[in-house]
Order: C-alpha cells, then structure tokens, then sequence
C-alpha cells in the first residue's frame, strides 16, 4: 500500500467526503459542532442538589466545629478586649494576620457566618422534601406485595386446609394487633411499621435548626455584666450600674430588664478542720428586689447555682470579699474620707489587695496641696510570722496591712485607671524617722499616724462584706435547650427504631388446598425481620394449620411443626 499522507487531497475530494459524512449521520448538525450548554438554570439545580446533599450537610458541620475552635483558643474581643490587647502586644507578627483572618471576633467574622448560613439552608433542603416525602407516605397505604415473595430476604410458606378469605382476615388482625399499618391489597395483606424511624430522622435535623437559630439569636441579643455591691448598697438594671458590660450586635439598652436589688446580708460560713478546711459550707447574699418602677420590694436569697431570675434576666453569685471601713483625717482632725472599701481576694483564703485613693489630701512643708494614696491588703485571719497570706477565710483575727503614698493619683488626667490599683508614677511613699517606707499592721479600732502632720488612717471596727454579681441575659437559652434534647431523641430514634414490611398471600393452590406465603423485607440493616416473621408466622400458623402434602401420609400431617423462616434463594441471612 502507497503512503499518501503527506499528500494533499484533490479538493473535489474532499467535499464529496463531507457530504457522505454528513448523509452517514443521523444527529443533526448542530449538535456535532457543539455540545449543548446547562446554562444558568442548570448550575443552579446543580449547586442547589450538592448544598443540599447529606454529605455536604456533614461537610458544613464539621467544618462549623473546626471554625469554633479558634473561638476557644484566641482571646476574643466581644469576651475579655484586655486580653486581646495583651496577646496583641505579646504577638506583634502574628496579631495583623489574626486580624485579617477574623480570629479575635470569630463568631461574626465572615467566613464563619458563611458556614453557618450555608449548613442553614443545606439543613433546611434536606428537610423541606423528605417531610414532603414522608406526609404522602402516611396518607398512602403500604404497597402490594411483590409478584414472587420468595426474593425477600426473609420468607415462609405453608399449605392450609383453611380458606384465603379466612388467612388473610387473620393475617389482617394479627398485625393490626402488633402496631402495624395493615390493608388487604388483592390476593394478600400488605403492611408497615416503623415510621416513627423516619419521624426521629427528621426530629434530628430540625432539632439542627432550632440550635442554630437559638445559638445565632442568643449572640446576637445576649447581654452580661457584673456588679460589686458592697452591704447596704444596691443595684439598678441600667448600663451605668454596671462595672464592666458586654452585648450582642443587635442588642440594645431598651432590651434590659427593668429591675432593681439591694444586698442587706452576705452569710459566708466555712469548714473549720479537715481536708476540706475552708471549704464554704453555705454562700449566699440576702437581698431585696423590685420590678419595674413601682414595685413591691420581695426579699430573697441568691446562691452559687440558684440565680435570681427577672424575666429573661438571671442574677449570678459569682463572687465575695470584704470592704474594710476606713476613716481618714487631716492635720486638724477633719474627716476627709470615710467608705467601706472594697478589696479583691486574691486566693481562696480571702487575702485581699486594693487600694484606697483620698482625693482631699493635706498640704505640704512647701504649702503645696498633695493627694493620698494607701495600698492595702487584708488578712481575715492572720497569723503572726505570716504577713502575707490569710489563713482562713472567716473573720478571726482580721488584719488590715498599710503602706502610705502622697503626691498626684493620676485621676484628673483623663486616663481611665482601676480603683483597685494605686498609679505610682507619681507618688512618693511617706518615710518614717529612719527613712524606711511608712507601713503598719492596724487590727479593727486602731490607727496609724502619718509623718510631717499629714493625719490618720483609722481601720474601723466595722467590716463590711460584698458580693460579685453577674446579670445575664440569654434569650436563646430556652430553645437551645429543647432543641439539644429533641435533637438527642431524634437520634435515638431513628438509630433504634427499625422500618420493616411484611406480607402474608393466601391462594388456592391446583389441589384445592390454600398456599400461605409471608415474606419481609427490612428498609434498613435490621436483624429482626426473620425473628418477627416467625414470630408472626408462628401465631398465624396456629389459626390456619398446616395440610398435608399430596404424596405425604395423612397421619405425618397431625405431628407437623411451625413452619421456619430461611432466607429467600440468592438473599443472605439478616
């Protein structure tokens, strides 16, 4: 054969190649040029099966559980903003990347509403239909048994002297009886169980929902601030009241509970010796509260897990301490401050440290005007050789730990500063005579005279108590909860609650006799379906006996037992 590849056809040649090509083909010409396109529609449809698929649900969860962890490790902003700025300072490379990625407000960043709203709507189209779905299959009947029941997984027979007609209404009645959905369909009786399977499957995911939407409207609305409140003092639900506060985007001031309280007592008690030493036996705070502007004040008491609760609202107890009643005086003996102080503990012993800033001080040599400063610290049982540490939280031998400063608090230069902390920039600490730092022990009724004529600190006899509280407010609590718990049932459900079919055929054989045939077949996994059709075999049996077979002895017939359930030929065994 000659090599005419690299030959140029004749161009007649050519067309009257194409024109049999064309006479050849059967599709139209368009169609070999180009494939046709899905168009917009099309990725539409397809974006919207992949979304709502069960595995890219399972996808979006997992990947909602991945995007909380950061939330979990990185300090967030709408949380603790001291930490963020700490962590800023700390990580000066890592901080601008965070901030770019969204890590220090993760539940509102982008990426992470997008997951949630994506698992949202993907929730919602795997329900929508299978709810559809599963209505009409309550309004329809259980289909008609298959042509040849022996391809069933699980199937029996027998011969009977006893009617169709009579089998079947037996059969009818029986899984009637055990909570089947039963009807006769033609020459057999057709019935179902196990719906509720389907009703925990979808309980589960709209249980999903619920969450989701209880956990977006409880961030978005939520609120949480603390109050110290010494004894005596009270508490009003607005947001000047409160020390430190925090809220959802969409939360607003009209959203507060209108309400009010006062602390009368605070009852402390502790175990004395043991292990468990200084272990608070009971820790409540006495109170008086009101709602709304005109009401009747109710007295109360507020415990560690039993919070006060005003409409959305509830009032945490989340912490203690005591406010030793300081008095100070001047030169000339004019009082000049006079308060219950309140000090924070630092360990579980009630050691305390604050700071107590007089802004009406004294005048100086020099006849300038200085501010007092004192740092503080409390021992509610001290002990002598341990001037540090507390050690027991009761008051029994109360010690109250001075150190004075005089100069500028730093209060007037518009820089907001902790009333727990003294500014010492620009102070100086009072010398004794032999110029070492002016500190001194005071128990309760004593007082400590300040150098150069500055006056006195007086530690009262009277020590006050206050209590921590905590007022938040979660809207979505309620619902997170129901759904958290319908969301566990359905689970159980729909992994417990097996949905199987069963038919029983009755039909009169070529001799006259009736030729029982049951069969079932399992919609899920199930290894139930051949014991329940025996069982069911087993009772149906015994109102339509077996009849012997045509080549049998009539005397084997009396002696015949129930019949057994095997699997069909070509099924394994469930």
């Amino acid at each position: 054969m000659s090599n005419t590849t690299d030959k140029a056809a004749p161009e007649g040649l050519d067309q009257d190649l194409d024109a049999a090509g064309s006479q050849l083909s059967t599709a139209p010409v368009e169609e070999i040029s180009s494939p046709p396109s899905i168009g917009l529609i099309g990725w539409s449809r397809w974006f919207w099966r992949q979304l709502t698929s069960m595995r890219v649900a399972l996808l979006l969860l997992l990947l909602l559980s991945l995007g909380a962890i950061p939330g979990s490790l990185i300090p967030q902003t709408g949380i603790d903003e001291t930490k963020v700025a700490e962590f800023r300072k700390a990580h000066e490379t890592l901080a601008p990347i965070y901030d770019k990625l969204g890590l220090f407000h993760v539940y509102s960043s982008v990426w992470f509403s997008a997951i949630y709203i994506l698992l949202f709507v993907s929730l919602i189209g795997c329900i929508v239909p299978r709810t559809w779905q599963f209505v009409g299959q309550l309004h329809g009947r259980p289909p008609g048994a298959p042509k040849r029941l022996t391809r069933l997984p699980a199937y029996t027979t027998w011969r009977t002297e006893a009617e169709p007609e009579q089998v079947r209404e037996a059969a009818l009645a029986l899984l009637k009886k055990r909570r089947f959905r039963a009807h006769l369909a033609g020459d057999a009786v057709a019935a179902e169980k196990g719906y509720l399977r389907e009703v925990g499957n979808l309980a589960f995911h709209i249980a999903l929902i619920v969450m989701l939407i209880a956990f977006a409207w409880g961030q978005l609305f939520k609120s949480e601030g603390n109050k110290l409140i010494v004894e005596g003092d009270g508490f009003s639900n607005t947001l000047t009241q409160y020390d430190d506060f925090k809220s959802g985007s969409l939360f607003s001031q009209d959203d507060l509970d209108p309400f009010s309280f006062n602390l009368k007592n605070f009852v402390g008690s502790y175990e004395p010796t043991g292990p468990n030493r200084g272990t608070p036996r009971v820790y409540k705070a006495d109170v008086t509260y009101s709602v709304g502007a005109y009401g009747k004040d109710k007295k109360t008491s507020i415990e560690v897990n039993e919070p006060l609760e005003v409409g959305d609202s509830k009032v945490y107890l989340v912490s203690h301490g005591y406010a030793p009643v300081i008095t100070v005086r001047d030169g000339k003996g004019t009082v000049v401050f006079s308060d219950a102080v309140p000090l924070l503990p630092l360990d579980g012993n009630v050691t305390s440290t604050g700071a107590i800033k007089v802004m009406d001080g004294y005048r100086n040599a020099k006849g300038g005007w200085e501010q007092l400063g004192f740092q503080a610290f409390f021992l509610p049982t001290y002990v002598k050789g341990n001037e540090l540490a507390s050690q027991f939280p009761a008051l029994l031998n109360p010690v109250l730990n001075l150190e004075a400063y005089h100069g500028e608090l730093g209060v007037n230069a518009g820089i907001p500063q902790s009333v727990y902390q003294l500014d010492k920039k620009h102070l100086k600490g009072f010398k004794d005579a032999k110029g070492a730092q002016v500190r001194e022990n005071l128990k309760p009724g004593e007082t400590m005279k300040l150098p150069n004529g500055a006056g006195t600190v007086t530690f009262e006899k009277e020590i006050k108590e206050w209590a921590g509280f905590q007022v938040a407010r979660q809207p979505g609590s309620g619902w997170a909860l129901a759904g958290s718990l319908a969301a566990i049932f359905g689970l159980a459900s729909s992994l417990f609650i097996q949905r199987r079919r069963v038919w029983v055929r009755a039909t009169t054989g070529g001799d006259g006799v009736t030729v029982v045939e049951m069969a079932g077949l399992g919609r899920s996994e199930s290894a139930k379906v051949p014991e329940e059709l025996g069982d069911l075999a087993g009772i149906l049996y015994e109102q339509a006996p077996g009849a012997p077979d045509p080549d049998d002895d009539p005397a084997d017939s009396e002696a015949s037992p129930d019949p057994q359930v095997a699997p069909a030929e070509g099924a394994d065994s469930k």
